[in-house]
C-alpha cells in the first residue's frame, strides 16, 4: 500500500495564491497544499517533532475529536506524549519506523500499523531511525458508562484486517479495526477503499460527526450540496448530518482514513 505524505516546504513567490481550501458550517476541505512548513504546530514535551492540526473542537468545526499528522526528526519523539488523562487516541503511521513503547513492550511500528490507546494507557513514542516518521494522531475525549469496561490497547497492521465489502458490492469496502458491535468503543478510525467507478450511491446523511484523511487516490466527493474533488493529501471535515457521497476517479483505488463517533447517547 502507499499513503501520501506531507514534506512542508513553501510556495514560490511566483504562485498562485488560489486552491481548494474551503471552510463551511457544514464541512472543511483542507487540500494537502495547505500543509506547509508555516502552518505547523508543536507540541508539549516532543523533541524534534512537528505537527499539522487538522481538526479540533471548536464552535462550528470538529466537536467531538482532534486530528493531527505528526512528524518526528531522527530522535525525536515523546516520554510524555498526551497531558489528557481521559483522552484516547488512533495512531496510524504512514512513513517511517517509529517506536510504540506501550505496557513496557516496544512495537517497531511500519507504514500502516495502527494502534489503539486508550485513556490512562500509559505509552511513548521515539523515532531511532535515520529518517523521520510520520504517523497520524486522532484524539478523543473517552465517554465512559457505567457497567461497560474501558477497551483494552492493541496494536495491529492493515495487512493483518481484511477488507468487508459493502452489501452487493466489490467496489467499496471498510477495513474495521474493531468489532462495530463492541460498545465499550465510542469511535471507530477505519480504512475505507473504493476501487475505480466505485460509489457511495446515496447521500449518507446521519448523526456521526467525520474526519476523512485520502490516504491514496482521488475521487469526487459530495459535501452538503457542493461535489468538490479530493486527492491523496486532502483532509475533510463533515459535521453531523452533513449529506455525503462519493465516486472514485481511478485509475487506482481511492483509500481513505474515516473517523466517526459511535455507540453513545446524544447528549443533552
Amino acid at each position: 500500500m502507499t499513503y501520501y505524505v506531507p514534506r512542508g516546504g513553501l510556495p514560490g513567490q511566483e504562485e498562485l495564491t488560489t486552491d481548494r481550501a474551503v471552510f463551511t458550517e457544514a464541512y472543511a476541505v483542507l487540500p494537502r497544499g495547505t500543509l506547509r512548513d508555516i502552518v505547523t504546530s508543536q507540541l508539549p514535551h516532543w523533541r524534534a517533532t512537528r505537527a499539522w492540526v487538522l481538526a479540533r473542537p471548536l464552535s462550528g468545526f470538529a466537536e467531538t475529536f482532534s486530528q493531527y499528522v505528526v512528524e518526528v526528526a531522527p530522535g525525536g519523539g515523546s516520554d510524555r506524549p498526551d497531558d489528557d488523562g481521559g483522552a484516547e487516541a488512533v495512531l496510524f503511521v504512514v512513513d517511517g519506523s517509529p517506536v510504540l513503547r506501550l505496557g513496557g513492550t516496544d512495537h517497531v511500528l511500519r507504514p500502516g500499523s495502527y494502534a489503539y490507546l486508550p485513556p490512562g494507557a500509559g505509552w511513548s513514542l521515539r523515532n531511532e531511525s535515520g529518517a523521520s516518521a510520520t504517523f497520524h494522531w486522532i484524539r478523543k475525549a473517552y465517554q465512559h458508562v457505567e457497567g461497560i469496561d474501558v477497551p483494552e490497547p492493541f496494536v495491529t497492521h492493515e495487512d493483518d484486517v481484511a477488507p468487508e465489502p459493502m452489501p452487493g458490492t466489490q467496489a467499496w469496502a471498510t477495513q474495521r479495526f474493531v468489532d462495530p458491535l463492541d460498545v465499550r468503543h465510542d469511535m471507530h478510525v477505519n480504512i475505507v477503499t473504493f476501487q475505480p467507478g466505485g460509489s457511495i450511491p446515496f447521500p449518507e446523511t446521519h448523526v456521526m460527526e467525520h474526519g476523512l484523511y485520502v490516504l491514496e487516490g482521488k475521487g469526487v466527493y459530495l459535501l452538503n450540496q457542493d461535489w468538490v474533488e479530493v486527492q491523496a493529501g486532502d483532509f475533510m471535515w463533515l459535521r453531523a448530518f452533513c449529506p455525503q457521497a462519493c465516486y472514485a476517479g481511478g485509475p487506482g483505488p481511492f483509500r481513505y482514513l474515516l473517523y466517526k463517533d459511535v455507540n453513545r447517547h446524544a447528549r443533552l
